[in-house]
């Protein structure tokens, strides 16, 4: 069965979730995603599913679900990339964390002054949402080798399980207010106006970063590999505790010798892995490959 989008809208609010429904969507959401969805938002659930059932003409969660889970396989794919792009917070900025921004400048003058000319470093940016962080990445690389005056090249990757937002990410379109957030030699050098209320990363800049999709429960199927410097921060806070333990555990698989892998503070406690040395930088939650 596909899914017709309908403009018959509802002015009625978004029918209450019981218990049951409720369990179902989590499940199901957990199954697919790894993300967890605590009950303290269910009121969030309930809206972000009734706008989109709002869309398609349905009435109620069940039957949404079961068009879900047993509808045709391409139209239940399509619609669940739909709904998971309305599920995920999205929040980002430019240099979100500052303090995980300075660790990562201070390795960069590291890696510069340590490998020769021509040398490439490889960055991924994991649950990259609509690639702020994968620009701010490129643009602290770019200013840090072009000081060290050495011809040093790069390539960053983002990855995220939204395909909407992915989209996004690719057309490097900001809205003025937030690109105007950025230090102004930084806004001068790397974006370009679109329109009077819109700015597009340069050409440059976004011919070195590339977007792709990757759910983060298939870690084991992604390319990425012998990466200098793993960026994953503002995610594994939706995941349990042995979800984000694994997630973690295939992340700093992926490591060159001596790669930095950058986490968000406080988003998961008490992990060691003896390939890796904690990293003692203020404010952040970062590990090193053991050479």
């Amino acid at each position: 069965m596909g899914f017709a989008v309908t403009d018959r809208w509802s002015i009625k609010s978004a029918p209450a979730m019981d218990a049951e429904q409720f369990q179902l969507w989590q499940a199901l959401l957990e199954e697919r995603t790894g993300m967890t969805l605590a009950p303290e938002r269910k009121q969030f659930l309930e809206s972000s599913l009734n706008i989109r059932m709002r869309e398609l003409g349905l009435d109620d969660y069940d039957t949404y679900y079961q068009q879900l889970v047993t509808g045709a396989t391409e139209s239940r794919a399509m619609e669940w990339s739909t709904l998971v792009d309305r599920l995920t917070v999205q929040e980002t900025s430019f240099f979100r964390h500052p303090g995980s921004f300075a660790l990562v400048e201070d390795y960069l003058g590291q890696f510069a002054a340590e490998r020769g000319t021509g040398a490439t470093l490889n960055a991924w940016s994991v649950g990259c949402s609509t690639g702020e962080e994968a620009y701010s990445l490129a643009m602290l690389i770019s200013e840090r080798f072009r000081a060290h005056g050495k011809a040093l090249f790069y390539g960053i990757t983002g990855t995220d399980i939204s395909l909407p937002t992915l989209a996004k990410a690719r057309r490097g379109l900001f809205p003025r207010r937030r690109v105007e957030q950025i230090d102004p030699a930084l806004r001068e050098r790397y974006f370009k106006d679109a329109d009077t209320h819109t700015m597009q990363v340069a050409d440059g800049l976004r011919e070195r970063v590339c977007f792709a999709h990757l759910n983060v429960l298939n870690l084991d199927q992604a390319p990425m590999d012998d990466m200098d410097l793993i960026f994953c921060q503002n995610m594994l806070i939706y995941f349990r505790r042995w979800r984000k333990r694994q997630i973690v555990n295939q992340l700093d698989g992926r490591l060159a010798p001596a790669g930095l892998l950058v986490l968000g503070p406080g988003e998961i406690t008490d992990w060691h892995d003896p390939r890796l040395e904690r990293v003692h930088f203020a404010d952040t939650l970062a590990f090193r490959r053991r050479q």
